[in-house]
């Protein structure tokens, strides 16, 4: 071997083992620095603090509210406390166990409404969506612009029609009657949301699914639905918070037997005492269903809301 080759051997040699030997942290093994960034670090600086402590007064003041119902739930007593932030002495699970004998066939009410009518809602809404950003027609804008108007429309000024409508079907008073009026009034909004999220999927997908014969409906069952999971976590907390939380049409389109469980809570208030533990007690027993619906689903909430946004 010549000296030059021997010259060029040992310098590709040199340069093949800088190579192989990086620094560390330069990218390569286990993200040591990406892994650290995730968790929690305090702040650095005077602004950092002061944001971090106008969070925490926030914070508190927020769940003042919270801590005083349940305080006042396990109580027990059939007067308010004397100072609304002191915790029971002897705390009792009285008030919950009268609270559920009165709320029990309501919660069930609550519950029969709710599914139904938010999973009607949203597949209806879902369809729509996709027939609207994927498959435009003649006057279909104006036609989604007419559904929108739909939402803001105010319980209030429908309550007759919607009542006189229901009598002339014989469902005035029933389940099925305030849950077909939810499904309704729940499409607007569900269209709206799934025809913002069907814009941000590739048309593409659309096209190469006809170019293998599938037709549209074939198209929305096989393609489009399993794409759409952040869409109807999204619709499903807007309709299942609204649905169950609603007052109006469950106290006027539905007999005491149907009733939901807000208006038995609102019955709970008697005419000359109010039981002030079990009426929190119930609170907390209305409440919990849509906590719980935020806790499981709520880190997909954001997700779904700009799923879409960047396509």
């Amino acid at each position: 071997m010549s000296v030059q080759s021997a010259k060029y051997a040992s310098k590709s040699a040199i340069g093949v083992s800088r190579v192989r030997r990086p620094k560390e942290g330069a990218g390569f093994g286990p993200p040591r620095k990406a892994a650290s960034a995730r968790r929690f670090s305090r702040p650095t600086t005077w602004g950092g603090w002061a944001i971090l402590a106008v969070c925490c007064i926030a914070a508190a003041f927020m769940l003042v509210p919270v801590y005083v119902i349940i305080a006042t739930a396990l109580s027990g007593g059939t007067s308010a406390p004397s100072f609304f932030l002191a915790f029971p002495d002897r705390p009792s699970l009285d008030a919950f166990k009268g609270a559920w004998q009165q709320l029990h066939g309501s919660l069930i009410n609550s519950l029969q409404i709710t599914v139904p009518a938010a999973a009607i809602s949203c597949l209806i809404g879902s369809l729509n969506g996709y027939l609207l950003s994927k498959f435009p027609f003649r006057g279909s804008n104006a036609l989604f612009t007419i559904l929108l108007v739909g939402m803001f429309i105010p319980f209030q000024a429908v309550i007759i029609p919607v009542f006189q409508f229901l009598n002339m079907l014989h469902l005035q008073g029933s389940i099925l009657g305030v849950t077909i009026v939810h499904i309704i009034y729940g499409i607007p909004i569900t269209t709206l949301i799934f025809r913002n999220y069907y814009e941000g999927i590739p048309s593409a997908i659309v096209e190469a699914a006809a170019i293998d014969g599938a037709g549209i409906w074939k198209t929305f069952t096989h393609v489009m639905l399993p794409l759409s999971m952040p869409g109807f976590v999204v619709a499903a907390i807007f309709q299942i918070t609204n649905i169950w939380n609603d007052f109006l049409f469950g106290f006027i389109l539905t007999s005491p037997a149907a009733w939901p469980a807000t208006v038995s809570l609102n019955n709970m208030i008697g005419t000359t005492t109010v039981n002030y533990a079990q009426l929190m007690a119930g609170a907390v027993l209305v409440a919990a269903p849509t906590v719980l619906v935020y806790l499981f689903l709520g880190r997909y909430f954001v997700r779904g809301l700009t799923a879409g946004s960047v396509k």
